[in-house]
């Protein structure tokens, strides 16, 4: 039995690496899509455009100015001069929000009075519009802090100046010290990278395992297999083998441009890594060869990995936080092997825990991979229909 199975094992091996483009397609595009996403899939917001629009021109609006200007967040690249130039700078994208100071800004402050800034923003994209919200709003809060602080000891001064004895003005203070686990440069792409990866080895190997079948039948060897000894398990078996080789060395060559390109820390233990994406693959090459077993062509075989791909990319909470998610979705998300992959992933990589706390993730990848590679094992027949 095993002999029959590494024979076709290598037959399949020889016809996916007998040819140069071929060999490459196994392992470029993995890279290739890592790179693209790698640096296209970044929420973070480190310089962003705005106008300025000062109806008041006094000395606070300029402190004011200096405060954004001297911030790593803000880089002033406008200024209206009226309503009609703030539209135009909001609706053709000139910068993604305008700060305008009204009249008496200064003056209000001045008095002690509450004094009042205006932030308009670009809300069609309201991830970008809530992080620039937040920054502008620290950015005025500082300011305000500093004008709290000046007021604070121009008072002392004038106490001390009145009564000849230094005076003391005990005022209450509260500060908040937080410290970020797992990321603390609250980089995006530390959280979007290991997602890439789960989702390009799904993508790989589900394709590639589901071409299989289906080329037999296009380019006619099927006919050639049925009429040897070989055992329809046996074909099974070596028919996906290679693929969970390929599989299995695509991801490591895609963690491995993660930590080398991107520079994703990985806190976690590399077998457990290995180990999680083994009884992922019994998912995926379980799903490839169904799918291999019902399509009569490739393109009917590639429309229907798409079919699969795409419902377990959006409910693997790898964009969208599953807990924000319906109730239903959230159901749903539970048989997603991808989902439970993805929170792997991203604890080794991030937080660096291992199967003590992963293992129901595990236990979940391994019953959906057995109940999946199971009716694919049923459905598989040797033979055309």
């Amino acid at each position: 039995m095993w002999k029959r199975i590494l024979e076709i094992v290598r037959k399949e091996f020889r016809q996916a690496l007998r040819e140069p483009r071929m060999r490459v397609l196994l392992f470029g595009p993995p890279l290739i899509q890592l790179i693209i996403f790698g640096y296209a899939v970044n929420l973070d917001v480190e310089r962003t455009g705005i106008a300025w629009m000062d109806q008041d021109r006094s000395l606070a609006s300029r402190e004011l100015l200096a405060e954004f200007t001297s911030s790593r967040h803000f880089q002033v690249v406008a200024a209206p001069a009226g309503e009609q130039d703030v539209r135009d700078v909001l609706d053709y994208a000139r910068a993604q929000g305008v700060v305008r100071v009204p009249p008496g800004f200064g003056r209000d402050l001045d008095a002690g009075r509450t004094a009042t800034v205006q932030i308009l923003l670009d809300g069609s994209n309201s991830n970008t519009a809530s992080i620039v919200s937040g920054q502008a709003a620290g950015v005025v809060a500082g300011y305000a802090g500093r004008v709290l602080g000046n007021r604070q000891r121009a008072a002392l001064v004038a106490a001390t100046m009145n009564t000849g004895q230094p005076a003391a003005i005990r005022m209450p203070t509260l500060r908040a010290r937080t410290r970020v686990w797992f990321n603390p440069d609250l980089r995006s792409r530390n959280f979007y990278v290991p997602g890439v990866v789960v989702n390009i080895i799904t993508l790989v190997t589900l394709m590639l395992t589901a071409m299989a079948i289906v080329r037999e039948k296009e380019i006619g060897t099927m006919e050639q297999l049925m009429v040897t000894p070989i055992q329809p398990l046996e074909l099974m078996l070596g028919k996906i083998l290679p693929f969970g080789v390929v599989g299995m060395l695509d991801v490591a060559l895609v963690t491995a441009g993660a930590l080398l390109v991107f520079h994703i820390p990985f806190r976690g233990n590399a077998l457990m890594l290995l180990g999680a994406a083994m009884l992922f693959l019994l998912t995926t090459l379980g799903a490839g060869l169904f799918i291999s077993t019902v399509c009569q062509t490739q393109q009917q075989a590639i429309m229907a990995c798409f079919f699969f791909f795409v419902p377990a990319f959006m409910l693997s909470g790898f964009a969208f936080p599953i807990r924000n998610m319906p109730l239903l979705a959230q159901a749903i998300s539970f048989i997603d092997p991808v989902r439970w992959f993805m929170e792997i992933v991203r604890g080794v990589f991030l937080k660096g825990i291992g199967i003590r706390l992963l293992w129901p993730q595990m236990l979940a990848l391994l019953i959906i991979g057995t109940i999946v590679l199971s009716t694919s094992a049923l459905r598989f027949h040797k033979r055309l229909d």
